[in-house]
C-alpha cells in the first residue's frame, strides 16, 4: 500500500513540474513564433568557409 501511495505522489510531483516548465515556457515567449523559424533555412545565404590544409 505504501509503494501505491508513494507512486501517487511521485506523479503528481512530476506531472506538477512538467505543468509549471510548460507554464514558465509560454511565460517567456517559445511559443510566440512557430512559423518562421521554418522558413528561415529557405532564406539564409549559405557562409563559406575556407579549408585549411593538412599536413
Amino acid at each position: 500500500m505504501f509503494v501505491i501511495v508513494l507512486l501517487i505522489f511521485l506523479s503528481l510531483v512530476l506531472a506538477t513540474g512538467f505543468l509549471g516548465a510548460f507554464i514558465w515556457a509560454v511565460n517567456s515567449g517559445q511559443y510566440k513564433d512557430t512559423y518562421t523559424p521554418a522558413l528561415r533555412v529557405l532564406t539564409e545565404e549559405e557562409t563559406t568557409t575556407k579549408e585549411t590544409p593538412k599536413h
